[in-house]
């Protein structure tokens, strides 16, 4: 038989210009770190990581209609949604960024530990102090950030898996290298690695069954397959509820959320942030992905499961935030809950619904970086340690006025009250639900104001306690004494900007909403 010609695959340059400059700058970390002299390496790696962002937005930016369509022979679909959700990961990821550079006045990254190899307090760590090796959590950022924008932009499982991993690894360390609290920051790393493996190796068999059903890996090939052979085969449908499995997983929601509070307690407070927001934004992009260009023709074999999982997500994470004692604890079942009205709008299969779920994730992600940003500031003064405690918040409102005021602000937007963004998420997510998903959706709909309205009672009672006056007797050295830190121009220019789009976004939400509605049409 003749050998078949070899066809180079079309490349578009400026396509993968974004994704190659963050994981050239990532490469060039990693080399800093075995070369560059310790006294630079933070500066360094902070400057280069920002500038590689940056320059990575701006290239996304400004060459969008030049880069739309499918490139490296389909691996990569460069659509409206892509690209938008790829500039919301590159923005959210340097705020981030900025927030875990912090260093207070000392010589080291206030969060990181400097060796997370080390057992606490031992000779090794003090070692490691004193020559001040931190910031190998720059490259990891800069990793999982190349993987998060692939994520959503993949035209087939295969490149969609690798983008999984890709994002995935560098978090599984990053979760461990907290530099207080070891010992909890590795075990929230052991579970996130191993039940994130079991999640993956569902992905995976998933990704591996539809191949078998459709003969392709690739969405388009996926749904022309659907088209040809109608009818419930078992190859489809057990492909789908595996590749559910994994983005699930990813996005935190019931019944696959028991790592989410573990590891957001665990994980140091500003890579919690940075999970938070951009890992959520790569995986409702990536589920998106998948729903709507590879299986959206049989989706009467599986919408079922997104509604139960979806109702089921928004009660139990509601719910189970009510009993929480730590604030970060708190915010991740919070986060669970706001996964779940997510999903409300992802059940509405209509342009106008994708646009409203690129929204909520904007809108949700730079209020929950700015949230766990002012976390970082919140400490005991007896150890130093960042006061997660929602007793050592009593009186926070009188110490710092400013930094209650602003958090009390932040909770009233997860909440969803009006002139916070996350009002306008949740009215655009819940119509587009009520106008396109028919009676389940206008079922979800009521369950998801149910829910806000419980969460909405969680908020208030931290607000309350954080303007209620200390009881008599509380010093310094008790549980209430708490301080608030003094951050960097950078970390506070990062924590402001988050802040003000939330107030923005409430306020004025048209122009984005107009936008992302303009930008919610996928290329199969």
């Amino acid at each position: 038989m003749p050998v078949p010609e070899f066809v180079p695959a079309d490349i578009n340059a400026l396509a993968v210009a974004p994704v190659a400059i963050v994981l050239a700058a990532a490469l060039l970390g990693v080399l800093l770190e075995a070369f560059a002299p310790r006294r630079v390496r933070h500066t360094t790696q902070v400057v280069l990581a920002v500038l590689a962002l940056a320059a990575a937005f701006v290239v996304l930016s400004f060459n969008s209609a030049a880069i739309t369509g499918p490139t490296l022979a389909g691996a990569l679909v460069m659509d409206g949604p892509a690209i938008v959700l790829q500039l919301l990961v590159l923005l959210m990821g340097l705020v981030s960024l900025i927030i875990v550079a912090e260093r207070f006045d000392g010589r080291l990254a206030d969060a990181i530990t400097p060796s997370g190899a080390s057992v606490p307090g031992s000779h090794a760590e003090g070692v490691a102090e004193r020559l001040g090796s931190t910031t190998e959590v720059f490259p990891l950022m800069l990793f999982s950030i190349a993987g998060m924008m692939i994520f959503p932009a993949a035209g087939d499982l295969l490149t969609m898996f690798i983008a999984l991993e890709l994002l995935s690894l560098p978090l599984y360390v990053l979760c461990a290298l907290a530099r207080r609290k070891r010992l909890l920051s590795q075990e929230a790393a052991l579970k996130y690695f191993l039940l994130g493996s079991f999640a993956s190796a569902f992905f995976l068999f998933g990704s591996a069954l539809l191949f078998g059903y459709a003969g392709s890996m690739q969405f388009r090939r996926i749904a022309e397959a659907i088209g040809m052979y109608p009818g419930m085969n078992p190859l489809l449908v057990l492909g789908c509820a595996s590749i559910l499995v994994g983005l699930f997983f990813k996005m935190g929601a019931v019944p696959f959320h028991s790592w989410t509070p573990d590891v957001y307690q665990g994980a140091p407070t500003p890579i919690t942030g940075f999970m938070a927001a951009c890992t959520k934004a790569a995986a409702f992009g990536a589920a998106l992905r998948v729903l709507y260009t590879g299986i959206d023709a049989a989706r009467w074999d599986w919408l079922m499961i997104i509604w139960v999982v979806a109702g089921l997500t928004m009660v139990i994470g509601s719910i189970l935030s009510v009993t929480q004692t730590d604030i970060k604890r708190m915010l991740a079942y919070s986060s669970i809950a706001h996964a779940g009205f997510v999903l409300v709008g992802v059940m509405a299969f209509d342009v106008s619904a994708v646009g409203a779920v690129m929204f909520y994730l904007a809108a949700y992600g730079f209020s929950v970086i700015a949230a766990f940003g002012i976390i970082t500031l919140v400490r005991s003064r007896d150890t130093g340690a960042e006061a997660t405690s929602l007793t050592q918040w009593t009186g926070l409102g009188k110490r710092s006025p400013l930094v209650a005021g602003t958090f009390a602000f932040l909770l009233m937007a997860f909440a969803g009250l009006p002139l916070t963004s996350g009002f306008t998420a949740k009215v655009a997510v819940f119509s587009a639900a009520i106008a396109h998903a028919g009676i389940p959706g206008v079922i979800l709909v009521v369950l998801g104001v149910l829910c806000s309205a419980i969460t909405a009672y969680v908020y208030f009672r931290v607000v309350r306690i954080m303007f209620t006056a200390p009881a008599e007797g509380v010093t310094a050295t008790t549980e209430g004494g708490v301080g608030v830190l003094t951050p960097s121009v950078a970390t506070t220019s990062a924590i402001t900007l988050s802040v003000a789009l939330t107030l923005l976004l409430g306020v004025f939400p048209g122009p984005l909403l107009d936008l992302m509605s303009s930008l919610s049409i996928f290329i199969r």
